[in-house]
């Protein structure tokens, strides 16, 4: 049995010595390598390199090494032919082949004699505003270097050799640095070669902008002043690809605040404002601008529900409050009211200090009926607010719950020892 065995793994082995010299004795890869005697473009040499491959793969693979070798000189001579008459720029001097398990061809070229030796690009942006069109040629800084590589050196008969590669490089360049454009390129190929390139955006494109500006130190209505100069500016993002606000959206934030701090009267008021953009089809842009030193809030309210007291307080108020700032956190400010319903106006001074976590407190001094009102203010979050108010002439203190339905009216429910009600409050 063990003879048996043996024998056969004996006969298994001498058979399959002979096919695994037959396998290793055939052409199973082919590389090309091209070289002239002057520079040749890398970008140039690649797509040589995969043809003259191509080329010779179809003649070589799967051929036995000893029957490549001995008719080199006939595939060397088929494989110049062949390649001679596509190459134009160009003169196939001598072709090398190597046999082996991996095959390399050589071939070495003759450029003609007018060769490209500097490249000029000129860049055109299609359809973008100025302030994008810099954005976009930040972006393509440096796309010279795409052409440079595929053309330096290159014959200038041997310019269309160069469009498929220079397609397939400039693609990959704007995939990596602009992917929201595409790009189309002229070439004029002369010693001096210049390259018209012109980028085009992908869709989807910004279609509409709507425009939000806000201030809690200023009135809103007087961001009105400025508002065409604000939607001025968000409209220059209108036909831009989306991706591409969305990438450069910082930049384009800044440069609209700046913008609109740069007019005389937000200098003059010490106006930061802080711009944010939601990328879409159709932009959401909202821009708050407050001061540092000043602050002017007009503001009014409607109470529902509730009685007159004591007939001094109305139901319909409306109230200017005008501060400087002391710092960053304390500011004396004067209040002004006027109650519409007698037409009677109310003055106060007071001082209030902001402290941490969102809380604020605030000491007024009634001019009308002669009297200290202590406010206390707690934020619990970005719509709730917790007030606490004692007024001194009164006698009287009231606890309010406010909840800010958007940036120009909010709703309070209100109480004190006599009564509870709602109030409607107008920012304006």
């Amino acid at each position: 049995m063990r003879r048996a065995v043996g024998l056969v793994f004996l006969l298994g082995t001498i058979l399959f010595l002979p096919w695994q010299a037959q396998a290793a004795s055939r052409v199973e890869v082919v590389t090309a390598e091209t070289f002239a005697q002057s520079n040749l473009p890398p970008l140039v040499a690649e797509r040589m390199n995969r043809s003259v491959a191509t080329i010779a793969s179809q003649l070589l693979e799967g051929k036995e090494i000893a029957a490549v070798q001995a008719e080199r000189t006939i595939y060397e001579k088929l494989i110049h032919e062949v390649f001679n008459k596509v190459l134009v720029g160009y003169t196939v001097r001598q072709v090398t082949v190597e046999p082996a398990v991996k095959t390399k061809v050589k071939v070495d070229l003759i450029p003609w004699a007018e060769t490209i030796r500097q490249v000029q690009v000129d860049t055109a942006v299609e359809g973008m505003p100025p302030r994008i069109e810099k954005l976009v040629r930040q972006d393509l800084a440096g796309v010279e270097s795409v052409f440079q590589a595929a053309l330096i050196g290159l014959p200038t008969a041997a310019a269309d050799w160069t469009n498929g590669v220079l397609k397939q490089h400039l693609g990959d360049y704007l995939q990596e640095h602009l992917p929201e454009f595409r790009a189309d390129f002229d070439l004029d190929p002369e010693p001096v070669a210049r390259v018209k390139l012109t980028v085009f955006p992908r869709l989807p494109v910004v279609r509409t902008v709507d425009l939000s500006m806000r201030s809690d130190t200023l009135p809103n209505s007087a961001l009105l002043s400025q508002r065409k100069n604000m939607q001025k500016q968000v409209d220059d993002i209108v036909g831009v690809p989306v991706a591409f606000v969305q990438r450069h959206r910082d930049d384009l934030e800044r440069q609209f605040a700046q913008g609109l701090d740069s007019c005389r009267a937000f200098r003059v008021l010490h106006m930061q404002t802080k711009v944010k953009i939601e990328p879409a089809e159709r932009v959401d842009v909202m821009s708050r601008t407050d001061s540092s030193q000043y602050h002017f809030r007009l503001s009014g309210w409607l109470d529902i529900g509730r009685n007159k007291d004591r007939g001094s307080r109305q139901n319909l108020l409306l109230r200017l409050h005008a501060g400087r700032m002391l710092g960053k956190y304390d500011e004396i400010f004067a209040v002004t009211e006027l109650q519409p319903e007698e037409m009677s106006w109310g003055y106060q001074l007071g001082w209030g200090h902001l402290f941490r976590g969102g809380r604020y407190a605030a000491l007024r001094y009634d001019l009308q009926h002669y009297g200290f009102i202590y406010e206390v203010r707690q934020k619990l979050s970005s719509r709730w607010l917790l007030r606490y108010e004692y007024r001194q002439a009164d006698r009287l203190g009231e606890v309010g719950i406010r909840y800010r339905l958007h940036d120009f009216l909010g709703l309070e429910y209100i109480f004190d020892n006599e009564q509870n009600w709602l109030r409607l409050i107008g920012n304006f």
